[in-house]
């Protein structure tokens, strides 16, 4: 790995490239409570190498980056999609395409409405729209039962190693075989590589309501939507609502991918957002 630590206003995060500096630059942002990691380097390498330079960075919280005292974060909703902007100053881009996947997305979003000059174009995996009120499906019973019953122990690292594996096949929904013996090996390599793993939960403290009170429909860069049919987080639905209100947005819809970027969809994803970046 070739990490590199930067600091964005006095605040160090970790980040990793790939890829050629002069080649067209792709910023990846993870969802909450996730590291880098969770862009697989082998996946990024498939964006990279038909002439991408890509960045993947640890979130405030995750991984490498700064963290803060669990239940008390010391950063906004608002921090978390500058936080972006920073990671591109670092590295001296004027303007990347920007791909997001779950909160990450809401991110991209956000950061296509709040900063249009930072932002090519957008990829919005497994995501819901970021601004506005609509009725959109919630997620599924399967989905709500884990999040209400699921016991971790943040002190222990093999309960939090069996949390996120079982949270991880949730997501993956019912359609496909979840793959445990991969997903394990990548649970334990980001249990294992964050400073404090316990510190993720305070995404969740910050990140609810609205950083922008722009229409979806103020985004002006092309934009292309990757949506699992089987997400049990986001159902379909809000990968369609982002397609209708997003001028020109494209719809790609993975027959029986749940939430996130399944191995399965790799090449197929990368193949998308390599011709959409082009």
């Amino acid at each position: 790995m070739t990490e590199r630590m930067i600091e964005v206003g006095g605040v160090e995060f970790c980040t990793e490239p790939f890829g050629h500096a002069d080649d067209p630059p792709i910023l990846l942002v993870m969802g909450i409570g996730a590291s880098m990691l969770w862009w697989e380097e082998e996946f990024c390498r498939m964006l990279a190498d038909p002439g991408r330079f890509v960045i993947r960075y640890d979130h405030r919280d995750t991984g490498r980056s700064v963290t803060y005292e669990p239940g008390h974060p010391e950063y906004t909703g608002a921090d978390l999609v500058a936080d972006a902007i920073g990671v591109l100053d670092a590295y001296g881009i004027p303007a990347a395409h920007v791909v997001g996947v779950s909160a990450g997305g809401a991110f991209a979003q956000l950061l296509a409405l709040g900063f249009p000059d930072r932002v090519l174009s957008l990829v919005l995996i497994s995501t819901s729209p970021a601004t506005g009120e609509r009725r959109l499906p919630p997620p599924t019973d399967r989905y709500r039962t884990f999040v209400a019953t699921a016991e971790v122990d943040w002190s222990d690292e093999a309960s939090v190693v069996e949390y996120l594996v079982e949270y991880s096949r949730t997501l993956a929904g019912p359609a496909r075989p979840f793959a445990e013996a991969a997903m394990r090996v990548l649970v334990r390599r980001d249990v294992e590589r964050a400073r404090n793993i316990a510190a993720a939960e305070n995404h969740g403290a910050v990140v609810n309501g609205d950083v922008s009170r722009e229409p979806l429909s103020s985004i002006d860069v092309p934009t292309l939507v990757i949506h699992g049919t089987a997400d049990p987080m986001f159902p379909l639905e809000h990968g369609q609502a982002l397609a209708e209100e997003i001028p020109g947005a494209k719809l790609l819809a993975l027959r029986g991918a749940g939430h996130g970027v399944e191995r399965a969809d790799w090449e197929t994803v990368a193949r998308a957002i390599i011709g959409h970046t082009g």
